[in-house]
């Protein structure tokens, strides 16, 4: 670590400046992303990189603060009736979408139909809704076969794909499909015609926006969203290097997700802070494609869990620091009430390469090829990529690594071709803390087939215990489903947990206001 640490000082020392032309203003706010934008639909993908443009350009009926307590963005508020199982929603007036369109209801309508297609807890919410209409321009009203007591917090859900709303004639594209145009309600409008995906993505400040007084504290997507900044640019730096330079420079504001050894340049910077991005730590996962050979054998899986060593990964994401991750992790975020260690002991004990490749060819391996799908400019995901590429050449097994920038990734882990036409064995990423605290939002743990989250796990037994849970009476009834689920998960399959790592994030000291959870712009301001 050390060596890598003054290699990139060097690096960054003997840089240029980055040719960032200097903001005509303090109203300029200039941000590195974590990766390129390539997909502008945050209801088709669920990369993070897109989530967190979502919330520039949409707004959200509900937010959630920290505590993940439901308070109002775009509604004035919810009635139910009928024991819980009528809702009907108002919407707060003088709403209007970008394109200078009211917000109506229908549109509300639309855009929830679109959501509940793709989300997990938004496909469980739409199996308890027996209708969804709008009323009038301003109410909407959901009628339930039961009740869902999770409704606002899924209307508020952060979790991607997150319930953003949408003009209708947009929502009612096909939510398998992506969406071409960018038109929202929320504090920032995209502006497509600077939009040059790998280089630079800009928002300007919505005048017509108006934050809701009545939202709750400011935390998390609560609060009233107040923005400081007229003008938002994302440059896309794929070189960590370089960004380091320009945030020490002042040539950028915000660097969202440096490598542990920039990181320890910036510290020593004095107009630099470095903190954590959110207190909660986000799950690795190991993914198979359950398609094709060889991971459709559930034995072929289970084979490697003794070579697994997640301290491995962890230390290959955010160096040596324990601080920075933790291992011994399941398939819920550490330090959440449904944690546990049921299920994780083929993860503990000494680790054998050899026992794995033993396994390995009891399970019918024969040097069939495994493609290793992963990016090379988003920080976790591709340390974890190349610690699976190594961890596979030392298994002896026939791989074939296919490493791309994120956006590539996030389009090629959407075929369910196989691998002679393109399709993929085994692909690594990252899922926030706040994702993956429960089943509800939990994507990579569903097991409804060619439903599922990529990869397409078809294990009937976890859908079971999810919808045991979601009607589970109280918190001790859904830790006991939620051991049961690890211990399914565990020898099914689904993923495997590489561990849990910490967030961080850089930005210039003169900036206050950083609402903490993930990259938002509302709130932030320059002293």
């Amino acid at each position: 670590m050390q060596r890598r640490a003054l290699l990139a000082l060097g690096a960054a020392a003997a840089l240029p400046a980055p040719a960032i032309a200097q903001p005509a203003s303090n109203r300029v706010l200039k941000f590195v992303p974590q990766a390129n934008l390539t997909s502008v639909d945050p209801i088709w993908t669920t990369a993070t990189v897109t989530r967190n443009h979502g919330y520039l350009v949409y707004d959200c009926l509900y937010g959630l603060d920290d505590q993940f307590r439901p308070h109002p963005q775009m509604a004035e508020g919810t009635l139910f009736d009928d024991g819980g199982k009528i809702a009907t929603i108002t919407l707060r007036p003088g709403l209007f979408f970008h394109d200078g369109e009211p917000v109506r209801a229908t549109d509300v309508v639309a855009s929830l139909n679109r959501w509940m297609a793709r989300s997990p807890i938004g496909q469980k919410l739409r199996s308890y809704t027996e209708e969804l209409e709008a009323l009038d321009d301003r109410r909407l009203r959901f009628r339930l076969n039961k009740p869902f007591p999770l409704l606002l917090h899924a209307l508020g859900s952060v979790a991607t794909p997150t319930p953003f709303i949408m003009p209708e004639r947009i929502a009612r594209t096909d939510p398998f499909q992506q969406i071409r145009e960018t038109v929202g309600s929320g504090p920032f409008r995209f502006v497509q015609s600077e939009f040059n995906s790998g280089s630079l993505a800009v928002y300007v400040r919505n005048e017509r926006y108006v934050p809701n007084p009545n939202a709750g504290p400011v935390s998390l997507t609560a609060g009233p969203k107040v923005v400081h900044f007229d003008r938002l640019e994302w440059h896309i730096i794929q070189d960590t290097a370089t960004s380091t330079a320009a945030l020490m420079q002042g040539e950028i504001d915000w660097f969202e997700q440096p490598t542990p050894e920039n990181q320890l340049l910036l510290r020593r910077n004095r107009n630099v802070v470095v903190e954590l991005m959110t207190p909660f730590m986000s799950l690795g996962i190991m993914r198979f494609n359950f398609l094709h050979p060889p991971f459709d054998n559930p034995a072929m899986r289970r084979a490697l869990l003794p070579a697994i060593q997640q301290s491995d990964f962890m230390i290959a994401a955010q160096g040596p620091d324990p601080a920075n991750w933790r291992d011994g992790v399941g398939i819920f975020t550490p330090g959440s009430p449904l944690a546990s260690d049921a299920g994780l002991e083929p993860l503990r004990g000494p680790r054998s390469i050899e026992r794995a490749r033993q396994l390995m060819r009891e399970a019918g391996y024969t040097n069939q090829l495994i493609r290793i799908l992963g990016p090379t400019d988003i920080l976790n995901p591709a340390a974890l990529t190349q610690v699976t590429i190594d961890l596979f050449r030392r298994l002896g097994a026939n791989i074939d690594p296919v490493l791309t920038d994120w956006g590539t990734v996030v389009q090629r882990r959407a075929s369910r071709e196989p691998l002679e036409r393109g399709g993929w064995s085994i692909t690594c990423t990252t899922f926030a803390g706040f994702e993956v605290m429960d089943p509800a939002g939990h994507f990579p743990l569903r097991g409804n087939g060619r439903n599922a989250w990529f990869g397409w796990p078809d294990i009937p037994r976890l859908e079971e215990l999810r919808d045991a849970w979601f009607d589970a009476p109280d918190l001790p009834t859904q830790q006991a489903l939620a051991r049961e689920m690890q211990i399914v998960a565990m020898h099914e399959l689904p993923f495997i947990p590489l561990g849990a790592v910490a967030s961080i994030t850089a930005l210039r000291r003169n900036l206050t206001g950083r609402v903490p959870g993930f990259a938002q712009f509302w709130n932030i301001r320059r002293a």
